[in-house]
């Protein structure tokens, strides 16, 4: 059941890639597991994917002590300051990236891991009250200040969409995602890349991937609906 559905996102992954004239290798699947039980997660695992996507650091912590040591955890949600030491020689990239204050703190707590971090910076990009992430016009600023952190590495841009039942109408906001990374890939700043655009989930990833998505967070789409109550 799990492995049908994920071949299903998959199939749809690489017909999104087709249509666009992109090799189906440069867009990452984020399997998001969020309240899933471990049992779900192993399913997926053994149908190859690596790569799982976590909202909660207690949530993290406990699948990445209970799951084979090859997998990628990505953390997508949004990550409080204290709860950073617990993560941060963990996980593959932090996706959730919205203010030098966080920057600063996964940074010194790389230090003391002896680790360099790779992150994503979070834009909000619709200017929704009710999403993190920092203002389109407020990135760059953002951006260049990070980039003086020397444990920390931005590797690209992360945005979540407004929930929409016509994933056409999200596709302003991803190409407005892509020209800004276009932008400030072309500032060439040190310690700074855009190699990595962190957008589209179960309802829009394709309009995502026609757009430039290279990551792709998708749950609903492979393991069903989420347990809330969790």
């Amino acid at each position: 059941m799990l492995e049908d559905n994920l071949k299903e996102v998959q199939n749809r992954v690489n017909e999104a890639c087709k249509r666009v004239g992109r090799d189906p290798s440069e867009v990452t699947l984020i399997a998001v597991s969020k309240t899933k039980p471990i049992e779900d997660l192993n399913q997926i695992y053994n149908a190859g994917t690596r790569d799982f996507g976590e909202n909660k650091v207690q949530e993290l912590t406990y699948k990445i002590e209970n799951m084979p040591t090859d997998i990628k955890w990505h953390m997508i949600g949004h990550l409080q300051r204290n709860k950073v030491k617990y993560i941060v020689d963990k996980v593959e990239l932090i996706h959730s990236v919205d203010s030098l204050r966080l920057a600063e703190e996964i940074n010194n707590q790389a230090k003391k891991k002896g680790v360099v971090v790779p992150i994503l910076i979070e834009v909000n990009i619709a200017q929704e009250d009710s999403k993190f992430g920092v203002a389109e016009n407020e990135t760059k600023e953002l951006v260049r200040q990070i980039s003086k952190l020397d444990a920390v590495s931005i590797k690209g841009l992360m945005t979540i969409a407004p929930y929409v039942v016509d994933s056409e109408e999200n596709r302003e906001f991803f190409h407005k995602i892509k020209d800004l990374s276009v932008d400030i890939a072309s500032e060439n700043i040190d310690n700074v890349s855009m190699d990595i655009l962190s957008m589209g989930m179960s309802g829009d990833f394709e309009v995502a991937i026609e757009e430039g998505a290279t990551m792709v967070r998708v749950g609903t789409g492979i393991f069903g609906a989420r347990n809330y109550n969790i």
